[in-house]
């Protein structure tokens, strides 16, 4: 399941910092479903958009800043190798 997986990552990492972007696409789409079926269908395509926008809550991070308002990272502390290293001189 390597390829599933991969692009669950690549789908997760679109998701981060465009929440209320896609969110408001998928409002959008609903409303023009509506338009165009005359309301018809307005209970189905209400319950759709609401659990597309779950999912994009569910697989963003809505309680953090967007990536380009977040500090970098901080370089971890190199390992300390506690044994010195043998000398193995013939």
């Amino acid at each position: 399941m390597g390829l599933i997986d991969d692009l669950k990552g690549k789908a997760k990492g679109l998701i981060h910092g465009n929440e209320q972007a896609i969110k408001d696409g998928i409002n959008k789409a609903g409303d023009f479903v509506d338009t165009k079926t005359g309301g018809k269908y307005a209970g189905h395509v209400d319950k759709i958009q609401n659990g597309a926008s779950k999912l994009v809550d569910k697989n963003g991070t809505p309680d953090q800043a967007p990536a380009s308002e977040q500090a970098p990272p901080v370089n971890p502390v190199p390992p300390v190798n506690p044994v010195p290293p043998v000398d193995k001189a013939p």
